[in-house]
C-alpha cells in the first residue's frame, strides 16, 4: 500500500468534488423521496416531506450540469484511470498489483456509466408522477434500479481506490495543495493556447485513432444531450406545439 500522498490536478479535484458532492446529496434525497412516496420494498423512519422530490431533482440537475465537464476531463486528462485496451488480458493476472489496478479502472468506468444512466432515467421521469401516486411507470423503475447500481458502483470505486492507493490516495482529493503550473492564474493562458491549436487544425486528430474509450465518451455525451432535449420535445408534442 502506498504511503506517500499523490498529487491530484486542481481541475480534477474541483470537478470530482462538485460531482461527488451533488451526487451524494442526490442519493440521500433519493432515499428520502422513495421513503415519502413509495416504500414498497421497505421504509426508513424518516419524516414525510412532500417537497423532497423537488430538492432531489435540484441536486440531480446540478449533477447533470457539471457531469459533462467531468466526463471530458475523465476521458482525456484522466484516461489512464479508466479501462484500457489490454484490461481484459490483465484480469488474468489474479492477485498481482496490476490486477487490482485493472479492477480499479473497471470500477471507475462503471461509476461513470452508472451515473449516466441514473441522470438519463431521472430526466425521463415526470415530476408529477410520484405526487399523483403513479408508481407504475417504466422510467421510474429504471431510475430506482439505476440508483441501486449507482450506490454499488460508488462503494466499489471507493474500495478499489483505497486498495490501490490507501488513505493517501483518498485524502489526495481533499488536499488544498496547488502546484505552480496548476494554479488557476495559468488557466486563461492554457485556454488561449488550446484555442490557437484548434484554429491550426489540432481538432483533426481528436478522433484518430478511434478507440473504445472514445466511443464510450461520445455515447455518454450524446446520452446527456438527449436527456436534455427529449423531455422538451415530449412536452412540446403534448402541448400540440410540434
Amino acid at each position: 500500500m502506498k504511503t506517500t500522498q499523490p498529487y491530484q490536478p486542481l481541475l480534477l479535484r474541483i470537478l470530482h468534488g462538485l460531482t461527488g458532492l451533488f451526487l451524494v446529496a442526490a442519493i440521500l434525497t433519493a432515499v428520502w423521496t422513495y421513503d415519502t412516496y413509495d416504500g414498497r420494498w421497505g421504509r426508513i423512519p424518516l419524516p414525510i416531506f412532500k417537497d423532497i422530490e423537488g430538492i432531489h431533482g435540484t441536486f440531480g440537475l446540478w449533477t447533470l450540469l457539471i457531469f459533462p465537464a467531468f466526463v471530458v476531463y475523465a476521458f482525456h486528462r484522466g484516461q489512464r484511470r479508466l479501462v484500457q485496451p489490454n484490461s481484459i488480458a490483465q484480469l488474468a493476472r489474479v492477485g498481482q498489483p496490476i490486477w487490482w489496478y485493472t479492477l480499479n479502472r473497471f470500477t471507475n468506468t462503471l461509476a461513470l456509466l452508472a451515473l449516466t444512466f441514473a441522470l438519463f432515467s431521472g430526466k425521463m421521469m415526470d415530476e408529477t408522477w410520484l405526487p399523483k401516486g403513479e408508481l407504475q411507470h417504466g422510467w421510474y423503475y429504471a431510475h430506482l434500479g439505476s440508483w441501486v447500481v449507482m450506490v454499488a458502483a460508488i462503494a466499489s470505486h471507493l474500495l478499489m481506490n483505497a486498495k490501490v492507493g490507501g488513505t493517501p490516495l483518498l485524502l489526495s482529493m481533499l488536499t488544498r495543495k496547488v502546484r505552480d503550473r496548476d494554479s488557476p492564474k495559468f488557466w486563461p493562458e492554457q485556454v488561449s493556447q488550446w484555442r490557437q491549436n484548434v484554429r491550426k487544425g489540432a481538432w483533426k486528430t481528436w478522433f484518430q485513432p478511434v478507440s473504445g474509450l472514445m466511443i464510450l465518451e461520445i455515447a455518454i455525451l450524446i446520452s446527456i444531450f438527449i436527456a436534455w432535449v427529449l423531455p422538451v420535445l415530449n412536452k412540446a408534442v403534448e402541448s400540440g406545439l410540434v
